[in-house]
């Protein structure tokens, strides 16, 4: 069982969101578009501050709608919302040190969505470095280092999370040596996400209960995006420009991680507009066609928002 209950009324306007996106979008078909949408209707549980205890945060059950919201997808840039809540992790455990480079590191990460700042920050957590081919058995030590993250994500025992992987650096050129090689010939151990997975991991900041009150705090602080025209005009790398923030109105709150490569452009956002219940959108599009078109998750972000103002 994820942990969203399924809604009537939340399906009926999700699927017609869907639709008109495949109208409107020529690239936009039933195999191209991963969905989690979720409504927190009130009393509302999350930006509170931490004013729940993780027990009391996950009795509760809000309403949601997923469309192959279960369906592996290679993530992009949206894989280093699980590397930010595991540093974290590790700085709450004692299992790594917090300096000023590492807390560049991770803010340039969300941020600026830097993948050189990124690879520090899976090195950090893992204790591995890019570099050369090793041999077997050093390989296999390094394999075993690198999925780290992938076990303490796993530990956390999240249905929603059983079939993810998330062992992989994020590149602008590509991975060599070692990397390539654990990459696999097929490059079938890429990291691979569910628009559910995001979505829970998302779900558990905004509630206050991702590591801790003060870690989610800190986390949301990186992830707040500014809708300023002034701003996002001179940052062409904005992660709100041709992604969900870009089809919000000017006095919408939102908290975002946005993903892009030459085949996806994904976005996971919190949102928040005047007057009307918060809620969680995780959008994953595929394909070449899509991943250019800086139209298609600005226009179903405005389709999400007015179908938000039908639910008060």
């Amino acid at each position: 069982m994820t942990f969203f209950r399924q809604d009537e009324q939340l399906e009926t306007l999700g699927t017609s969101i869907i639709e008109a996106a495949k109208a409107e979008f020529t690239g936009i078909t039933a195999d191209r578009i991963a969905i989690t949408w979720i409504v927190y209707d009130p009393p509302v549980r999350v930006n509170t501050g931490g004013a729940l205890s993780s027990d009391e945060f996950w009795k509760y059950q809000p309403r949601g709608f997923g469309n192959r919201a279960s369906e592996r997808v290679y993530p992009a840039s949206i894989v280093k919302l699980f590397y930010l809540v595991a540093v974290w992790e590790w700085a709450e455990k004692g299992m790594v040190k917090t300096s000023p480079e590492l807390e560049r590191a991770v803010k340039d990460m969300i941020v600026d969505s830097s993948n050189d700042a990124t690879s520090l920050v899976v090195d950090v957590l893992t204790g591995t470095t890019s570099g050369p081919e090793l041999p077997p058995g050093p390989f296999e030590t390094w394999k075993q280092q690198r999925n780290l993250v992938n076990r303490y994500f796993q530990s956390l025992n999240w249905l929603d999370l059983q079939d993810i992987n998330i062992n992989q650096k994020t590149w602008c050129d590509g991975p060599y040596g070692r990397e390539r090689a654990f990459l696999g010939e097929l490059m079938d151990n890429r990291n691979m996400l569910t628009t559910n997975a995001a979505a829970r991991l998302l779900h558990s900041i905004v509630g206050g209960v991702a590591v801790s009150a003060k870690a989610s705090q800190d986390m949301m602080s990186l992830m707040k995006r500014s809708l300023e025209p002034a701003e996002l005009e001179v940052d062409c790398n904005n992660q709100v420009s041709g992604f969900l923030g870009g089809g919000l109105p000017l006095e919408a709150k939102l908290w975002s991680k946005a993903g892009l490569t030459s085949q996806v452009r994904h976005d996971a956002a919190y949102i928040e507009l005047p007057d009307l219940r918060p809620y969680l959108l995780v959008v994953f599009t595929e394909g070449k066609e899509n991943s250019k078109n800086e139209e298609i998750l600005p226009f179903i972000s405005r389709q999400f928002a007015e179908a938000m103002t039908t639910l008060n």
